[in-house]
């Protein structure tokens, strides 16, 4: 059975939602529309069958837990799919959440709200925080265990103070896409997605 290629991103509210699927289709892609929710509504098993059936790639899964301290929902579903013997995550995307509980992930790079790629985390609306090389978020709890190959940090998806906002293309997110696939050589895999 062919390996199904997915980008996890850790945010299922509606902007998020919105932003994704809008973008999966102009990267030739989908998003597995069950996947959002606020929390995560379905187990690990069960996304993996759906992401099974897409026609599309990239894949793009989102994962939420809804503030939910230590694993959560989201996170449980989240490590399922990744671990997943006919998945293979190209990269997530670690949305910042100002959460209460700490939770924290490393992160190879971050994208700003103005679409600057920088080596410090930053906060839910995309301003570069203080720590190097990682971000605080609600659904992120045990995505450093996993073995994903490109973890960006970035702001609020659809939000980050208007600026990603869907009627403007969701500049930030795009950036973001992008230099996952340039970085995974999924553009030249496809012939170049424009």
């Amino acid at each position: 059975m062919k390996t199904k290629k997915v980008i996890i991103i850790t945010d299922g509210d509606v902007y998020a939602h919105r932003s994704i699927e809008h973008l999966a289709k102009q990267f030739g892609g989908c998003t597995i529309s069950q996947s959002q929710g606020n929390p995560t509504k379905f187990s690990g098993k069960k996304m993996v069958e759906i992401i099974m059936q897409a026609q599309k790639e990239p894949i793009f899964v989102l994962f939420d837990d809804s503030g939910f301290m230590g694993e959560g929902p989201g996170e449980k579903a989240l490590k399922y799919v990744a671990n997943d013997k006919h998945i293979e995550v190209i990269a997530a995307l670690a949305v910042a959440s100002n959460t209460h509980h700490q939770e924290w992930t490393r992160v190879d790079v971050s994208i700003d709200n103005e679409g600057n790629l920088t080596e410090y985390g930053v906060d839910k609306f995309g301003v570069p925080d203080i720590e190097l090389g990682r971000i605080n978020g609600d659904t992120v709890y045990n995505l450093d265990q996993l073995n994903i190959p490109l973890i960006i940090g970035i702001g609020d998806i659809g939000k980050m103070g208007g600026r990603d906002d869907i009627e403007k293309g969701s500049p930030i997110t795009r950036k973001a896409i992008e230099y996952i696939l340039e970085r995974s050589e999924f553009l030249d895999n496809k012939n170049g997605i424009n």
